[in-house]
């Protein structure tokens, strides 16, 4: 489910034309090293790793919205936020990563 999840995002980042090709790549790789913190968080915890596949799979589903909503997208960034609040000592790499990814997006108009 993760796996499918992360793989939906890496292909509506790609498919999306409302997003400058820079900000594109530079999501794109942000979720190519979630992806892998993501699989290390999930062999611990992972129903936390879930979480923040799904925040992040409907923070991009907002950022990428032809007709933003932007409640809806401050919301979804703020959630993905929200899921690794704690995580500081145990994973930092994941954390500076969703931080990157949500400031990524807030930049993005949210």
């Amino acid at each position: 489910m993760i796996d499918e999840t992360l793989k939906k995002i890496e292909r509506r980042i790609n498919e999306t034309r409302s997003m400058k090709p820079e900000k594109k790549e530079e999501l794109e790789e942000l979720v190519r090293q979630l992806k892998s913190e993501v699989h290390q968080l999930s062999e611990t915890d992972v129903e936390h790793a879930r979480s923040i596949a799904g925040f992040t799979d409907v923070s991009t589903h907002e950022a990428t919205r032809d007709q933003k909503n932007e409640g809806a997208q401050k919301a979804a960034v703020e959630g993905l936020a929200a899921t690794v609040a704690g995580f500081e000592e145990a994973h930092p790499k994941l954390v500076a990563i969703v931080n990157r990814i949500c400031s990524t997006l807030s930049n993005m108009g949210i």
